[in-house]
């Protein structure tokens, strides 16, 4: 934690040589204190609190779109052998798709609203999920399988008793280190006819050479995003207190 710390001090203190110390210009760069004062002001007088609100239902309706439907799929996946040589080779193909390049078409398909944006999110993050979780299903110890085959269970009692028990603390964590991912979705979608979230704020910013407010944005970005990461691992270890023993 220490060691963690010490880098921040370390970096604001080589960022505000540069910046006060007029080693790099204001124009490129606002020191902290410009930094500060813009963020002040944007919550006070520029309703950046909505931006940041509208940013945060974005992530978690796109994202939690992508889990309903990933989960099921992605079990499917790992728990038969035809679902999986059936779609993976297509998830597969999709995954190395830029959810960034889908966005001219969503926007002709949904137009400039709150349906595109999720969509950016959820094209970005389902095929990542439905993979990912479709291996660790998969890599369920086949002796547990055996076992309930054993003891007469059927087919929808091996995905209920067995596969789904042993796998759900590593989905969990799947769950949590896509929802980091989805982050980096939003503000791309964001950028492209967007009257309002953070990335629609850094565009604004931007066209006004305002370093300041762009500097503010991102770093909101990654609070929130340490903040929610921090919440879901906490979430998962309540959840799942014997994958910690």
């Amino acid at each position: 934690m220490a060691y963690g710390l010490a880098f921040f001090v370390l970096f604001v203190a080589l960022w505000s040589w540069a910046t006060l110390g007029g080693h790099v210009s204001k124009t490129f760069l606002a020191n902290p204190l410009t930094m500060v004062q813009e963020g002040f002001d944007l919550l006070t007088k520029q309703g950046f609190a909505f931006d940041i609100g509208m940013t945060i239902w974005r992530v978690v309706g796109g994202f939690v779109l992508a889990a309903i439907i990933a989960v099921p799929l992605g079990v499917l996946m790992g728990a038969y052998k035809p679902v999986e040589a059936f779609l993976e080779p297509f998830v597969s193909f999709a995954r190395y798709l830029p959810a960034s390049a889908f966005i001219p078409l969503l926007i002709l398909w949904a137009g400039i609203g709150e349906l595109q944006k999720l969509l950016v999110i959820f094209i970005g993050s389902v095929f990542q999920v439905i993979l990912m979780v479709a291996v660790t299903v998969g890599t369920t110890r086949r002796d547990l399988v055996e076992a309930a085959y054993t003891l007469g269970a059927g087919d929808r009692g091996i995905i209920r008793r067995v596969l789904l028990p042993s796998s759900a603390p590593e989905i969990a964590e799947i769950l949590r280190l896509v929802l980091g991912w989805a982050w980096t979705y939003v503000i791309v979608a964001e950028l492209i006819g967007s009257s309002s979230g953070i990335g629609h704020m850094i565009t604004d910013s931007q066209a006004l050479l305002n370093t300041g407010q762009i500097i503010f944005g991102i770093i909101v970005i990654g609070l929130i995003g340490l903040l929610s990461d921090f919440l879901f691992k906490a979430f998962n270890a309540w959840l799942f207190p014997w994958r910690l023993a």
